[in-house]
């Protein structure tokens, strides 16, 4: 008997589409599988960059009353982490509650659209990587420089008002010194370990909220509050607790600044722009050279 000559790869490709059932659809029905249809990475890093290049071109003033607004909200993640400490029994499932506060800051500044360090800055980082001059690198750098400034002044009038001044009552003046305490109890490595995976994080949530329509507040919180939990290292909202030992003169700002300020400042940076940033950047990317290698075949 004679063999059967292989089939060409033109011959395999329309048998393949022979032997594949596909219902017949209507146009409206089309419309709606694409609505359906997860958005692409391309288009969530587009989203990202679009937003970039307006957060900017944004002047200093209004970034640093964005800024100042940001580091003042972020302490009432403090706020409200005290409130369920003071009033909740010593009990191991505390941490479970308490740290549910953890995410007000956050929703208070993302919702409200406020300039947040390792949120807001980092988004910036697509731009400079899709453009790759150095007027982005300036403007970057400008864009960092004020948010991170306005971000730990609003962080140090929070610490202030709340460590000097009858805010709240003794119970929970307890319960911030102690909370303070546990965050500045770290050392440099682990600030900065903990540092990296807080940026990654925080930098999933703008990454996730590009991606979605629905249940942004779900993504803030849930993100959010495992990084309180887990106790990593935020440079904004730790911050305002190890700033309140230095407002009330338990330590001394060499100590918050080199101690606590630097490695989560370096952690969170690695986190947001290494982890996050750059390979989502560098998944569009070689998503798009092999679109346009297979385009001319």
């Amino acid at each position: 008997m004679p063999l059967d000559e292989p089939k060409s790869d033109t011959e395999n490709a329309e048998s393949d589409e022979e032997s594949t059932i596909v219902p017949e659809l209507t146009e409206k029905q089309r419309e709606e599988v694409e609505e359906r249809a997860a958005i692409t990475a391309l288009v969530v890093h587009e989203a990202i960059r679009h937003d970039g290049d307006e957060e900017l071109q944004r002047p200093i003033s209004a970034l640093a009353w964005s800024g100042l607004a940001a580091g003042l909200s972020m302490g009432f993640s403090f706020a409200v982490e005290a409130l369920f400490r003071a009033y909740l029994p010593p009990q191991p499932w505390r941490p479970l509650i308490v740290n549910l506060g953890y995410p007000v800051g956050f929703l208070i500044v993302i919702v409200g659209r406020q300039q947040l360090f390792t949120e807001n800055t980092l988004t910036a980082i697509i731009p400079l990587l899709a453009k790759r001059n150095l007027a982005t690198l300036a403007a970057v750098l400008r864009l960092w420089t004020v948010v991170l400034i306005a971000n730990l002044i609003g962080a140090h009038i929070f610490a202030w008002v709340v460590g000097n001044l009858p805010v709240f009552k003794p119970e929970v003046e307890s319960a911030l010194r102690e909370l303070a305490v546990e965050s500045a109890n770290v050392g440099f490595g682990v600030a900065l370990l903990r540092g990296i995976f807080a940026g990654w994080l925080i930098a999933m949530v703008v990454w996730m909220l590009a991606a979605t329509q629905n249940g942004h507040t779900m993504i803030i919180i849930i993100l959010t509050y495992v990084v309180g939990l887990a106790g990593l290292t935020h440079v904004i909202a730790g911050s305002v607790e190890v700033l309140f030992l230095v407002a009330i003169g338990a330590k001394t700002w060499g100590s918050y600044a080199l101690g606590y300020l630097l490695p989560t400042l370096l952690g969170n940076i690695i986190g947001g722009v290494s982890l996050v940033s750059a390979v989502n950047h560098a998944q569009v990317v070689a998503g798009q050279h092999a679109q346009r290698a297979a385009s001319r075949m």
